[in-house]
């Protein structure tokens, strides 16, 4: 960042209040019910304002992600672009951030990380008996399984996949965080806020539906635009364009299809998430920024 940037930074810090509109904008653009899942007609203006006031008064955040999909021996592309674009952004926003997933889900992920700059040594395999992560006081989970009623984790096929998924989710509340959910099926960690609701919008999975509550929840259209949202929310403070750019979008979905993630609804090895090709996203990622007023 140039010196000027850094300077709007550090003066961004001071800030926990979004321009008035952007919140509405972020909700429009990030949970408009474009994917027709129920959760997101959930998501109202005042969390955005909530997560980001949480966000500017912490000091050290870790990223929380990774879903795998057994079926084809791969993660999914819902999470690494999302949880890896708001952590360069949190770092460049002045937040010691790291991103934590599990070993099966590791290495996607440190290709994202490698194609946006965010230095892979901060991208940590939170299961493996050499991690050490301590002190964050704030925790973000952004497309991260959690646990169901019966202590299963499922996928929104209602597979119980908790043979895949190690419990990422008990650190909530065990590591005395703070705590932010990103969802959009209802199974994700921080869905348990919105548990009656979904269990009205969506009977049929209310067995499966996560219990596991945080401090705030973002029900969204896909997990990634929540993230890419609260990096918009940021930008908006700090004067400066912290999210991604069309380019990174290509760059990022390459690297993952090339790693072997697969898009979660196709379970295809292809630059897509969710069902949704690149151009939507990068169109996303220019809305966001629109909204930023950058």
């Amino acid at each position: 960042m140039t010196p000027e940037e850094c300077e709007k930074r550090d003066n961004a810090s001071k800030k926990t209040t979004l321009p008035q509109g952007l919140a509405a904008k972020l909700t429009g653009i990030a949970a408009s019910g474009a994917t027709g899942r129920g959760p997101s007609s959930l998501c109202r203006d005042e969390l955005w304002e909530r997560a980001v006031h949480l966000i500017v008064e912490k000091k050290k955040i870790a990223l929380v992600s990774g879903f795998y999909v057994p079926s084809v021996s791969a993660p999914e592309t819902d999470g690494p672009s999302g949880s890896l674009v708001l952590a360069r952004a949190l770092l460049r926003f002045g937040r010691e951030t790291e991103v934590w997933t599990d070993g099966y889900c590791l290495e996607c992920y440190k290709k994202c990380a490698d194609v946006l700059g965010f230095p892979s040594a901060l991208v940590h395999d939170a299961t493996s008996d050499e991690f050490r992560g301590t002190g964050v006081d704030l925790l973000i989970f952004v497309e991260r399984l959690g646990r169901a009623s019966d202590g299963a984790y499922y996928n929104m096929r209602r597979e119980d996949i908790s043979a895949w998924t190690p419990p990422l989710d008990s650190l909530v509340g065990s590591t005395g965080a703070a705590s932010i959910g990103i969802g959009d099926g209802g199974n994700e960690v921080g869905m348990g806020c919105l548990a009656d609701e979904l269990a009205e919008l969506m009977p049929e999975y209310a067995p499966c539906l996560c219990v596991v509550r945080t401090d705030i929840c973002l029900p969204v259209d896909v997990s990634n635009w929540g993230a890419y949202a609260l990096a918009s929310a940021l930008s908006s403070l700090s004067g400066v364009w912290l999210g991604s750019t069309s380019v990174e979008e290509r760059l990022m979905l390459e690297a993952l299809a090339a790693s072997g993630a697969v898009d979660g609804v196709s379970r295809r090895r292809e630059a897509s998430v969710d069902g949704l090709p690149l151009e939507r996203h990068v169109e996303m990622a220019n809305l966001l920024k629109t909204a930023a007023g950058l």
